[in-house]
């Protein structure tokens, strides 16, 4: 048995804030945020919108392009950095908010930006092994709670979002394979520190990036990683209709493409209307190009995405 999207759904805060807006909050420009990293604005979340607010939007959306029922949905997984709380997991309220009665499992996956690619491993991986028939998969983050507003390194690269997807059990194979990697010695380039004990937060609670390293490692590893899937299938770059990346960053998804001899063409970017949406940024993408109809059924579609710790990893899809 095997795993096929049958649906996808997005959501975006309504609030925008451009590259305008931020020269007036911290020394810079939008020439140089986009110059860059391709970005022109971003949503932020709602004061009373929490990570769970805005995947309940997202899945209600997939689940209505998947055409099915909640309560056939037998796995949750929300692939999250900002979760609602400590515990219970974000994937847990979803499942109350959509009012899922079936009680099958429900968990996150924290992998930072490469969580979506985790969670869709695993989902696949569940369908696979005959433990699940129909997962939804969410990405979701709520970053604006987490940036240092001062520092213009990092504030100005991150927003708020969510994506969806919907796996069925498929006879034909929809996820047709997937490689995950980690490497936590470089942990220290990528971070957000904080922790709480004793009801009050200990270290840096904001996201801290080295963003040239961030930069050197990401293009080395996401290549690498995209080589593997497709060696392992007998497939070239020429065979990939779509490469969906993660949307960090148009120079590492261009130096990306361009290690792989992929146009940018056949790349989905949204990172100029998004900013770096962590976990939600390939499911918002891979909506958007199913949406506007650039993903069409048969064609292969790649996904890959670099996170803090690091990980990484890339999911080859048959549409």
């Amino acid at each position: 048995m095997f795993s096929k999207i049958i649906g996808t759904g997005s959501y975006l805060p309504v609030k925008v804030l451009t590259n305008f807006d931020l020269e007036k909050i911290v020394d810079t420009s939008n020439d140089w945020i986009l110059s860059r990293s391709g970005i022109v604005e971003r949503h932020i979340a709602a004061d009373n919108e929490l990570a769970s607010d805005l995947a309940l939007q997202a899945s209600l959306r997939a689940i209505e392009s998947a055409g099915i029922g909640v309560d056939e949905i037998d796995l949750v997984i929300v692939a999250t950095t900002t979760p609602d709380q400590v515990f219970p997991s974000t994937a847990c309220i979803l499942q109350d908010k959509l009012g899922i009665k079936n009680r099958g499992a429900a968990f996150d996956m924290q992998a930072v930006c490469g969580g979506f690619v985790y969670a869709m491993n695993t989902a696949d991986l569940y369908i696979r092994g005959g433990q699940a028939k129909t997962v939804l998969v969410v990405g979701a983050e709520v970053l604006s709670r987490i940036l240092d507003w001062s520092d213009r390194t990092t504030c100005v690269l991150f927003g708020d979002g969510a994506g969806a997807v919907v796996l069925r059990a498929s006879e034909e194979p929809g996820i047709v394979a997937a490689k995950l990697h980690a490497d936590g010695r470089h942990r220290g380039m990528l971070k957000a520190e904080g922790n709480v004990r004793n009801g009050e937060v200990h270290g840096d609670p904001f996201i801290k990036m080295e963003g040239q390293a961030v930069f050197k490692f990401a293009v080395k590893a996401l290549s690498e990683v995209v080589e593997e899937v497709l060696a392992e299938n007998k497939l070239q770059g020429s065979d990939i209709a779509w490469l969906v990346p993660h949307q960090a960053n148009i120079r590492i998804m261009e130096a990306t493409a361009k290690k792989l001899g992929m146009s940018m063409d056949n790349v989905i970017v949204t990172v100029a209307t998004h900013g770096n949406t962590s976990a939600a940024s390939i499911p918002l993408a891979l909506d958007a190009g199913v949406r506007d109809g650039r993903i069409k059924p048969g064609q292969n579609i790649l996904l890959e995405a670099i996170g803090g710790g690091f990980t990484w990893g890339a999911v080859l899809i048959k549409w």
